[in-house]
């Protein structure tokens, strides 16, 4: 079985049983179990959705250690496009690329401008394909992690493109060595993240056996030491980003940059659920190309922020109208740096059993189980609602007594007096197999 890393955490000592985690997990992938949530590795795709919800904190998310630069000649700071949102609107970018060069780092190399090369090889693989339609953006790790969880049929639609940050770090490699004729390894490459997401593409990436990204850093861990930086830095770096690479930070930007008539961009894990449900259905065959951002506003919107998504999202539009554009060399790039190099593959967490008959036979275990459950989906048996209970149960991993709606029922008709015996446990129904 593979092992996953997953940059979302658990500290049980902080948990106190809630729901809220497990009713706005998308992949289902938390119970309740003795009071304590449990997170199914196979399932989780680190979106965080369960970091905002929690009221305990008892959900934190993994990122790098600054140490992590410790031991590397060259350092490459790669600020993702929402980084520079973070700051006011009078602080231009190039003051906050000198001030990341202030932080301990030698090189600074926007993913923003990177993005710009993906956008055009976007462009080239869709309109020369033939399909399957839509074809679906990589570009937030979240969703792709999603497709194959739950959607793995849309695998198949999904761009086999590198995400900017994959390409920004080959980018910045093949620059540092050059400058300074220095060796691969002596250079370290550090992505300033939005989003957990990021970091488990940085430690466990899909579609290569190893990122080139040495390590992944909050920008809310490094937004506060840049600010503070600001007051010292008189100088101003070139900005490559331009106005549309810097535009990636939000929903609908990649759209935008790749420039394609037949296009969606959507936004929200609920939303994108609902649209790859109607993909799967082939009701949306006339899309030529989908991009997906799992946060609210896109990355604006990433729990390792700091500004509130709707502010940072005003200030992008501000920032990007002072900035000359910005159109990126292809001719620097080689093509096969863009792809991905290995295929992605869905997870193998739905199969009930590798054998055939007794994976249909616990199908129809389910549907059985169904017809005695409430259908109420309250979550209060710590799974998320009567059908992941009925799959738990199945799965030798949750009993039919969890569910306290179906055990109050049977207790009250076993004993109409109100004399409840300890153990009430066993449904009529169940008597009767």
């Amino acid at each position: 079985m593979t092992t996953y890393f997953h940059s979302v955490r658990l500290d049980e000592s902080k948990c106190r049983g809630c729901t809220n985690c497990i009713k706005t997990c998308p992949t289902e992938a938390i119970r309740v179990r003795d009071g304590i949530a449990v997170i199914d590795s196979n399932r989780c795709i680190d979106c965080g959705q369960c970091i905002k919800v929690c009221p305990n904190r008892a959900k934190s998310a993994f990122t790098d250690e600054r140490s992590a630069m410790d031991g590397f000649r060259y350092r490459v700071a790669l600020p993702a496009p929402s980084f520079f949102a973070q700051f006011r609107s009078d602080i231009e970018p190039g003051r906050v690329i000198a001030a990341l060069r202030h932080a301990g780092f030698t090189h600074v190399y926007e993913v923003g401008y990177a993005a710009r090369a993906v956008a055009r090889a976007i462009a080239s693989y869709v309109e020369s394909s033939e399909g399957p339609f839509p074809i679906i953006s990589t570009s937030c790790p979240v969703v792709v992690r999603l497709i194959q969880v739950r959607f793995p049929d849309l695998l198949k639609n999904v761009v086999p493109l590198e995400a900017p940050m994959e390409v920004a770090a080959y980018l910045a490699r093949a620059e540092v060595m050059a400058e300074t004729g220095c060796s691969d390894e002596e250079i370290g490459v550090f992505f300033l993240t939005p989003c957990p997401a990021k970091v488990t593409a940085v430690h466990q990436p899909v579609g290569q056996n190893k990122s080139r990204v040495n390590g992944a850093f909050s920008i809310a861990d490094i937004y506060p030491e840049v600010f503070h930086l600001l007051e010292k830095v008189d100088e101003v770096d070139p900005v490559r980003s331009g106005p549309v690479g810097l535009n990636w930070a939000r929903a609908g930007g990649e759209s935008e940059d790749v420039n394609l008539d037949e296009y969606l961009a959507i936004d929200g894990l609920d939303n994108i659920i609902a649209l790859f449900e109607e993909v799967e259905l082939g009701r949306l065959r006339n899309l030529k190309f989908i991009e997906a951002q799992s946060c609210p506003g896109g990355c604006v919107g990433g729990i390792l922020t700091v500004e509130n998504p709707f502010i940072a999202k005003v200030r992008l539009g501000r920032l990007a109208r002072t900035l000359p554009d910005v159109e990126f060399d292809m001719s620097s790039l080689p093509a096969e740096e863009l792809r991905i190099r290995q295929d992605l593959s869905p997870r193998p967490i739905l199969s009930l059993d590798d054998d055939f008959s007794e994976a249909v036979r616990k199908m129809s275990e389910i549907d059985r189980l169904m017809e005695l459950l409430p259908m109420l989906d309250c979550g209060a048996c710590g799974a998320p609602n009567c059908r992941a209970l009925a799959e738990d149960i199945v799965r030798g991993q949750a009993q039919l007594k969890d569910c306290i709606v179906t055990l109050r029922q049977q207790s009250q008709e076993d004993h109409p007096s109100g004399n409840e015996p300890e153990d009430s446990v066993t449904l009529k129904e169940e008597k009767k197999r």
